[in-house]
């Protein structure tokens, strides 16, 4: 099998930005990648893929449905910054969209259809002057075929642990899945609202120290359980916030790269491995989609939980970083919020997670979460995150989920690096 390297990323500030367009956003976010990548344009570029979830909802304000990376593009190609007739295809996932146009683009240049591609992702989230259509955004997420199966599986499982399931305004129906999966593992390990509250602490510290965070905001445990309330036991500092941003990567083959200048090939991080899963209505206590993605991700990079150095995994609310904790492997199933109580996934901790924020400090523009959480492990493994750095990283993972069935997501990608030069 061929080799993969990541040799550009780049992530812009993820913030509210309703004076930016789409093309200002991918304008910044590629040309941050092929500078990044050594490059003066993108003419060694072979393919692309793009990664987009919102651009289509509200004709009067964006209303491109259709061919949006193609769109998006047309400025760069006339400037002569895109190679011409280079196809693009344009990716949705969810959450997880970024991180299916990165697999997309390992698997073009494992199969030796492409030595060079770029995957970017873009989204804008905040609409000031209509900020209920934000909230809109997500209800695409979910089944709106049969919606009242999803809602009739937590309420079912609301009664499970004494706790009544209810959706309510000024939050997104995620929000309330998220605060029901939260209780039940409450109910079934233990698990506090303190703890919860100690992962926020944490990755808005690390956030704090991200100049591209949305939120660089400290936050004591007890200043996020004194938060606004969203849905329980999640409080507004658990919950990721509104905003908008892009991330790209460019990514060569092996052979492609011995070609390149030395500090090119200094930075270049290797892909391991890239494993993605689907979801489904499972069992309660079944362990999750990302769980099998995480097993299947480990097998293809051969190494064991205990050798990942740092990650980034998808805590739309603190709960994830319990909860995905434990489905990567790095402590027993249960034991996630002893684990981050323990002090684990500091950055001087076993494993440090969320070096950049998570999506709780540093955001969530949806289409650009999973290539951001790639872009800062590629930082990290550089030996290039400034105070926020981990010690003599050499393995890297990600975890990024998108969409919702049942009581998990409806795709999961996880992906591990590796800084073997």
């Amino acid at each position: 099998m061929k080799d993969v390297y990541i040799i550009g990323a780049y992530s812009t500030e993820f913030r509210k930005c309703p004076d930016l367009t789409f093309r200002d956003l991918t304008r910044e976010a590629y040309l941050g990648a092929i500078k990044d990548a050594g490059m003066t344009n993108g003419d060694e570029i072979q393919f692309a893929y793009f990664g987009n979830c919102a651009m289509h909802l509200f004709g009067q304000v964006f209303g491109q449905g259709c061919i949006r990376g193609q769109i998006c593009f047309i400025p760069l190609v006339r400037e002569g910054l895109f190679p011409e007739r280079v196809p693009m295809i344009n990716v949705e996932g969810a959450c997880a969209t970024g991180s299916m146009a990165i697999h997309s683009g390992w698997k073009d240049i494992l199969s030796g259809q492409s030595d060079v591609v770029l995957a970017l992702g873009v989204e804008k989230l905040f609409i000031p002057e209509d900020p209920a259509k934000s909230m809109s955004i997500f209800e695409g997420g979910a089944d709106n075929f049969s919606r009242e199966e999803t809602v009739d599986n937590y309420k079912e499982l609301g009664k499970l642990v004494g706790q009544e399931f209810q959706t309510g305004p000024n939050r997104s129906f995620f929000m309330d899945t998220y605060g029901m999966q939260a209780r039940y593992h409450m109910w079934k390990y233990g698990t506090t609202q303190r703890q919860l509250a100690q992962a926020a602490s944490i990755t808005h510290h690390h956030g704090a120290l991200n100049p591209k965070a949305q939120l660089k905001i400290e936050m004591t445990p007890e200043q996020v359980l004194e938060d606004r309330l969203v849905s329980y036991p999640l409080t507004r500092a658990m919950c990721s916030p509104i905003g908008d941003g892009a991330a790209a990567v460019v990514m060569c083959s092996g052979d492609y790269l011995k070609n390149l200048p030395a500090d090119v090939q200094r930075r270049a991080v290797k892909i391991k491995s890239s494993a993605f899963t689907g979801g489904k209505y499972k069992k309660y206590d079944e362990p999750s989609l990302c769980y099998v993605a995480a097993k299947k991700a480990y097998a293809m990079a051969g190494i064991k939980p205990e050798d990942v150095d740092v990650a980034e995994v998808h805590d739309a609310t603190s709960f994830g970083i319990i909860y995905q904790a434990e489905m990567m492997g790095f402590c027993e199933i249960g034991q996630g919020g002893r684990f981050v109580e323990s002090g684990a996934i500091t950055l001087e901790g076993k494993i440090p997670i969320n070096t950049s924020g998570g999506l709780v400090s540093k955001g969530h523009p949806v289409g650009a979460t999973g290539i951001s959480m790639i872009s800062e492990l590629t930082t990290q493994l550089r030996g290039e995150a400034g105070p926020r750095q981990v010690k003599n990283a050499e393995f890297a993972m990600q975890e990024n989920g998108g969409g919702v069935i049942g009581t998990e997501e409806a795709a999961c990608s996880v992906m591990i690096l590796q800084k073997d030069r």
